[in-house]
């Protein structure tokens, strides 16, 4: 690997900034969509006689994204891998951070009938495309710059912004639940986390603006042209690496989104738990995401990201088995200590994807690579995860869940276990 920090004139405190705040920003994003969906979407865009059926349309706009990840992957890959990994971060955060900012101007179904609910996903899949260029941009412009030996440290900054997003858009949704009546609420208040991620943008996009180029990307110009099409090259010459990462990073998406939007939207319905009591068991769990993805990191130099990884998943195939008897167990700390242990066991599954995604694929094509790998998984693991959790929990009840946990924790352990090459030597 070629990059250091001062070798591109980036400075380490800049380069984990903009690998933070960035993926922070996307991820508030999304995540308040996410808790929107499970909150008050249902009856807004949805209106329905079965609070269930409202919740599962919900979730069903919520998935759109994960349709639109991989196509933003595949645009985004292929600027990036081409023209340079600056510009394509800037364009990415903007295409969210504006779908995000007209999703607060949005008329409901009663002032708009069906177009409200088309408008709704139509900015869904924009923001979904965003994030699909977003990732894969920002864990490349850690692991490119990161000195030798810090390649998993450097590469956990990125998934540091997912507990960063997630405690900024649950915590503004809890104060606004505090301080706002129900009615207030569902009629605005729900729309004022929308409208705040303007400023999160504007700060991203002033730190990323200060960057270079990374070292690796100016080194692959200097020697050889770039590929005409990185998506091409990709599956012709690295479709093992594909399929495998792609499947290696389906356990942390079902893990978070059984923890988060599933648990979320069953607990206030089918458990009666208040909605602010919820969300504070969410916020207080999330600190535990943090803790695993930065032990993970450390982990990760000192062993390597592949081991950490099946380390996380393997944990994750145990998990299935605790979410029945812990979620559906009537007490709400309970239910806090399986969020707490979920998030802990998905940071192991997540926090190595930054330095393990980027290192199967040579420079020409990580951009597109460590995209698509990461939204394919999201697509199988989290996209229709909400969903799926929903159904079974309706029709076999939360065990059936745990099962799905389960399943998908092996999936990825069998996947990350047969895929052993790294790549990342240039």
């Amino acid at each position: 690997m070629t990059g250091q920090a001062i070798a591109s004139g980036n400075s380490a405190v800049r380069v984990l900034a903009a690998s933070l705040i960035g993926t922070a920003v996307e991820f508030y994003d999304f995540y308040i969509y996410a808790t929107a969906a499970s909150l008050v979407f249902g009856p807004l865009f949805f209106p329905s006689d079965s609070p269930s059926a409202q919740l599962l349309a919900a979730f069903a706009s919520l998935a759109i994204a994960f349709v639109a990840r991989p196509v933003g992957a595949l645009a985004f890959g292929h600027y990036g891998d081409r023209i340079g990994r600056k510009s394509t971060l800037v364009i990415s955060l903007l295409t969210m951070g504006g779908s995000t900012l007209a999703i607060a101007f949005l008329p409901t179904y009663a002032d708009a009938g069906a177009l409200a609910p088309l408008l709704l996903c139509i900015l869904r899949f924009g923001q979904g495309f965003g994030l699909g260029g977003e990732w894969g941009g920002a864990a490349l412009l850690a692991v490119e710059n990161a000195p030798p030996g810090w390649r998993g440290r450097y590469g956990m900054f990125p998934q540091l912004g997912a507990p960063v997003g997630f405690i900024a858009a649950n915590g503004l949704f809890l104060i606004l639940g505090l301080s706002l009546d129900h009615d207030q609420f569902l009629a605005w208040g729900w729309r004022l986390p929308f409208l705040a991620s303007i400023l999160l943008v504007g700060v991203g996009l002033w730190v990323r603006l200060r960057l270079t180029e990374t070292p690796a990307f100016a080194a692959m110009i200097a020697r050889e042209p770039p590929p005409q099409v990185p998506i091409a090259e990709l599956f012709r010459s690295h479709w093992r690496e594909t399929l495998g990462g792609t499947f290696g990073a389906v356990a942390c998406f079902a893990v978070f989104y059984v923890a988060t939007a599933f648990a979320l939207g069953y607990g206030t319905t089918r458990l009666g738990y208040g909605r602010e009591n919820f969300l504070t068991a969410q916020l207080a769990a999330i600190i535990f995401l943090a803790l695993g993805i930065g032990l993970a990191g450390w982990f990760s130099d000192l062993f390597d990201p592949r081991r950490i990884l099946m380390a996380g998943c393997i944990g994750s195939i145990g998990l299935g088995f605790l979410l029945a008897p812990l979620l559906g167990s009537g007490s709400l700390f309970d239910v806090w200590i399986f969020l707490s242990l979920a998030l802990f066991l998905m940071g192991f599954a997540y926090g190595p994807l930054g330095a393990w995604l980027p290192s199967l694929f040579p420079a020409r094509v990580r951009y597109t690579g460590a995209s698509m790998t990461f939204n394919l998984g999201g697509i199988l693991g989290g996209g229709l995860t909400p969903i799926l959790a929903q159904a079974l929990a309706e029709r076999g009840g939360l065990a059936w869940v745990g099962l799905y946990l389960t399943v998908a924790s092996i999936v990825s352990a069998i996947a990350i276990y047969l895929l052993i090459r790294e790549r990342l030597a240039d």
